[in-house]
């Protein structure tokens, strides 16, 4: 029985190498299609999951798969929307996620309309994550995020920024399945990526020297670290109203010292370590704010340090994305929910207001490391149900 046309993003991994086999043994007729997004070696580690040995990868595993397969260059789109948008918000001292806009610009986006060129009724990822549809209590048909079945390789917070029309194309074979089992069946099948190590890189590009990458477009430019001290008076409590909570710690030269020079208050985000090249400290410093307009960098030391810690942050109106808009709150309404503001993260308790503004989230325990131009998700239970660029 066919059960529809699905196009499979064979990335040369083998999770999508499981995920077309497994939609071949559910009755699906099955395309495999590899995305060429990048050509510039320069900056990828070559013997890091290349996109040259990924394709062959790829195409090897439609071969044994006996699948049709073909490679697609979206290299133009990818830079458009996800290269020039990383150093745009790193020039401007956020820290981007290009994996969440991969998946909301690329995958289910210009992939997604390729793939329905070809009659496609579908497209499938390997992500470990779940769909679910159903009928919601004012009767219409909702597509479910669902987090995947094994905790330590969920990647639901990578596709955050869906939206229901995506979902409803998008199926997840494995989402259901731990990552040894689909290890299991790779060897099983006699699968070529079987024991292949799991990319660690941007999005189909590979392991990027994220440094090499930014001086691509963002020139070296010398300024102060300035070191603030535990007990500054900026992280006293300056009120109990959304905003003031949420609000950034302000930062200024004069409560603090001169701990060393940097080369680009663009290359660094909240809460890194490395890459500082100052020692001599009692306990390592943080990064604990960037500055990119007056080119400084705030370091705190140790892991304690309070710059660290926020008890809420803001997601400007514009920023804010509901996967589920039936579940959306209607403004002045809050929520308690499950809250994620990096990948891996476990599940933080928190609240969601709606405010005119936008969305504030305040959080049960102070959060280490809220980066601006991250993203915030919120799950109700397992589903994920929203999400946020993190002003």
């Amino acid at each position: 029985m066919n059960k529809g046309r699905v196009v499979v993003g064979l990335s040369g991994g083998v999770d999508s190498s499981v995920a077309a086999h497994l939609l071949i043994e559910e009755g699906y007729e099955v395309i495999g299609m590899f995305m060429k997004n990048w050509h510039d070696t320069s900056v990828t580690i070559s013997d890091e999951c290349p996109w040259v040995d990924d394709s062959q990868d790829a195409l090897q595993v439609a071969e044994h798969l006996g699948i049709p397969f073909q490679t697609i260059d979206l290299s133009e789109k990818y830079k458009e929307r996800i290269v020039d948008y990383m150093f745009d918000e790193y020039e401007r001292g956020r820290t981007p996620n290009p994996d969440v806009l991969c998946n909301r610009e690329i995958k289910f986006d210009v992939f997604l309309d390729a793939a329905m060129q070809l009659g496609a009724d579908f497209v499938a990822t390997g992500h470990y994550c779940q769909k679910e549809t159903i009928t919601n209590e004012q009767g219409k048909t909702v597509h479910r995020l669902i987090a995947g079945a094994d905790p330590n390789k969920d990647q639901s917070y990578f596709l955050c920024q869906l939206n229901q029309e995506q979902l409803s194309k998008a199926l997840f074979p494995i989402g259901h399945l731990q990552k040894p089992q689909v290890r299991e069946i790779a060897k099983e099948m006699g699968l070529a990526t079987a024991e292949k190590k799991d990319s660690q890189g941007l999005c189909f590009i590979g392991k990027v020297r994220l440094p090499d990458f930014l001086q691509q477009q963002l020139k070296p430019k010398t300024g102060n670290v300035v070191e603030i001290p535990a007990n500054a008076s900026v992280y006293q409590p300056h009120g109990e109203a959304l905003a003031e909570m949420a609000a950034p710690y302000e930062y200024s030269p004069e409560i603090g010292s001169i701990a060393g020079e940097h080369k680009g208050a663009h290359y660094f985000t909240v809460g890194q370590r490395k890459g500082l090249g100052i020692g001599g400290t009692v306990e390592p410093l943080f990064v604990i704010d960037v500055d990119t307009k007056s080119n400084t960098i705030y370091v705190g030391q140790g892991e304690e340090h309070p710059g660290l810690y926020r008890p809420a942050l803001f997601i400007p109106k514009s920023d804010a994305h509901w996967i589920r808009t039936d579940l959306a709150l209607t403004i002045g309404e809050s929520k308690d929910l499950d809250i994620r503001i990096r990948y891996r993260q476990p599940l933080q308790k928190g609240t969601i207001h709606l405010a005119e503004e936008g969305i504030y989230i305040t959080f049960a325990e102070l959060q280490r490391g809220i980066t601006p131009g991250q993203f915030a998700a919120w799950y109700l239970n397992n589903e994920l149900i929203g999400s946020g660029v993190i002003a």
